[in-house]
């Protein structure tokens, strides 16, 4: 059974719930903590960011195409449109010699509102490079271009580069391929389906690369989470949850569509999965904080700092205090 996880109250009365699970694994991947069903299968959709990255790192292409260290961290991001952004994107097709007329995913405008307006305002066209998954995709296609894959189908979940991807992700998660659920997310890519006990192993192995058995794989995995430190705001955007969370070194994070989040803590040496039912992603803030201080996590800086995003506070179109919002689960310790 699901668990209510986060409460919304507006003039004391309550209006909204929001209902999920969480899975927390530890070192040896076993569950640990757990609020509803630690077992429900989701989605990654961009909570598989850095699992599909892995593989161009892998084969050294961000070196081949001399991609600097901004642009392959947003190879693992969900970016928000900002100028940087675009600038990086369009910096890496220029670099393997592809318009952007071969990304898969759709036009679309920023999704940052400042970036969105100004686009509107200048009377810009949606571009291919304004969506979020951008990045990822001129990620796979330098790839391509670089193992001699075929450019036109990057996307068919047989295709060599996807098979790579799966490969990795089944071995992170310590999954079967053929028991992994394969879907088709917003952009177009192949999306891959896990237990949260699995997803949370998988990030567990991203902030613990030593759990990782094969070199190539565990030094990909090293720079990669590196960079998403170095540059966290190429992950997602200004005062966004997975940028606030990568700026602690000591966690790394992901989030995707329809409310599944994933996070692990280095030190610790435990990782996080999670499903809002409801799809939302608002909550996640007030959610990740709730098991940090669960944890007692010893950085109250990250805490604070997730609460300054969050919905915490309810305020109304004249920035008015309406109402406040509340995590209500309690992680149960297996």
């Amino acid at each position: 059974m699901e668990r209510m996880l986060v409460e919304e109250y507006r003039g004391g009365v309550l209006e909204c719930t929001h209902a999920g699970h969480v899975c927390g694994v530890d070192a040896a991947g076993r569950i640990r903590y757990a609020a509803g069903n630690p077992h429900h299968v989701t989605y990654l959709r961009s909570a598989a960011k850095p699992f599909q990255a892995i593989p161009v790192l892998q084969h050294a292409i961000e070196n081949r195409f001399g991609f600097t260290g901004r642009e392959t961290a947003i190879l693992a991001g969900s970016h928000r449109g900002e100028p940087f952004h675009i600038e990086a994107v369009e910096s890496m097709l220029g670099k393997i010699g592809l318009g952007e007329e071969r990304l898969v995913c759709a036009t679309t405008y920023p999704l940052n509102i400042g970036a969105r307006d100004n686009a509107v305002r200048q009377q810009l066209p949606k571009r291919r490079v304004y969506h979020n998954c951008s990045g990822k995709h001129t990620g796979i296609l330098a790839l391509c271009q670089a193992l001699g894959y075929d450019l036109g189908s990057y996307c068919d979940p047989e295709h060599p580069a996807q098979k790579l991807i799966l490969r990795t992700l089944a071995s992170l998660s310590e999954m079967p391929e053929e028991q992994i659920p394969i879907g088709t997310d917003g952009c177009g890519f192949p999306v891959h389906a896990l237990p949260l006990d699995a997803l949370a192993r998988a990030y567990l192995k991203l902030a613990c690369p030593d759990l990782i058995p094969d070199p190539a794989v565990r030094d990909a995995v090293r720079k990669l989470t590196a960079l998403m430190h170095a540059h966290p705001e190429m992950i997602a955007g200004t005062d966004f949850i997975c940028s606030v969370l990568l700026r602690d070194p000591n966690i790394v994070a992901k989030g995707g569509a329809k409310g599944v989040y994933g996070f692990a803590l280095k030190e610790e040496r435990v990782a996080f999965a999670l499903k809002v039912l409801d799809g939302s992603e608002e909550e996640w803030p007030l959610i990740v904080a709730s098991i940090l201080e669960q944890l007692q996590y010893p950085n109250r800086e990250t805490i604070e700092a997730l609460y300054r995003i969050s919905q915490r506070t309810i305020r109304n179109d004249a920035n008015v205090t309406v109402g406040y919002s509340k995590a209500v689960f309690k992680l149960q310790e297996e």
